[in-house]
């Protein structure tokens, strides 16, 4: 009789009072192989965040850099993709025909050549499609040249100034959102138009993080007359980590194209490769 009740009595306890698990607790589940511990899969690590090449603590006096390690063979082509208020009044009305390069970039595409383009935010946006090809091609990288190619310092090459440094902030944030909105490879890199800047201009962008890129080859395109002296200019001066500063400005850099097939020939008979900036800088 009293072994019925004790029967009985078990039959009408809940099983998490039998087991000592409750199957609804969040941590419950069945027993591993060895030891009685749970199976639940380990929690992997989150992965470490991709450094954009380029980037600097925010609030750092942005570094300048003219060129990588002097070893190895790689070589930094860089053009600059400018476009002014003045410039584009001139698209508008006629006046200019186009301020991109087709020809450079087809070269560039069909020799598989790495490069880099120092972007405005204004020419990207007025030509969406060529910056969206750009940014798709695997061996290029963009990086940021202001939005109207306003100067930061006085008397620079005549270009229009910009004296207020929270403007200069503003304007270089903007086209770090429109390059960012492209994809592609990315960085935190930025060219000041006609390289011009000085102490103020770079306290100003520090909020960014961002590293100052200049060149340590200037070819001597802008409104060039000859293709011959900007390949002499590249030729005799490019060695191991050098930044060769180009365009692609069209009328404003109409002999580049012409010049940029004897440079990478001239280049490559040197034993020289092409990489995209931050694999020349060593980022």
């Amino acid at each position: 009789m009293r072994r019925r009740q004790t029967l009985a009595l078990l039959a009408a306890l809940p099983l998490a009072a039998l087991t000592g698990c409750d199957p609804a607790a969040p941590d419950a589940g069945p027993k591993g192989d060895a030891g009685g511990g749970s199976s639940r899969p380990a929690v992997s690590p989150s992965p470490a965040p991709v450094k954009v090449p380029g980037a600097v603590a925010k609030g750092t006096t942005p570094p300048v850099v003219n060129h990588g390690p002097r070893e190895g063979t790689m070589v930094a082509l860089t053009f600059d993709a400018d476009l002014t208020e003045f410039m584009k009044k001139q698209l508008e009305s006629g006046e200019v025909a186009t301020y991109h390069n087709e020809p450079l970039l087809a070269y560039l595409e069909k020799e598989k050549v790495a490069a880099t383009f120092f972007m405005t935010g204004m020419w990207a946006g007025q030509y969406g499609d060529v910056a969206k090809r750009i940014a798709g091609n695997p061996l290029f990288e963009l990086a940021n040249h202001t939005y109207s190619h306003q100067a930061f310092t006085d008397k620079c090459y005549g270009l229009a100034f910009e004296d207020d440094p929270a403007a200069m902030l503003a304007d270089v944030d903007r086209t770090f959102g429109v390059l960012e909105a492209l994809g592609g490879n990315q960085t935190r890199y930025f060219r000041y138009p006609g390289l011009c800047h000085d102490e103020r201009a770079l306290e100003a962008l520090a909020p960014l993080g961002v590293t100052v890129v200049d060149g340590d080859v200037v070819s001597g395109d802008p409104f060039a007359e000859a293709s011959q002296p900007i390949v002499d200019a590249v030729l005799g001066k490019a060695k191991a980590g050098s930044v060769v500063i180009m365009h692609i400005g069209g009328p404003n850099a109409p002999q580049t194209h012409k010049a940029l097939p004897k440079i990478v020939e001239g280049l490559r008979a040197k034993g020289m490769t092409f990489g995209r900036l931050s694999e020349v800088l060593g980022a």
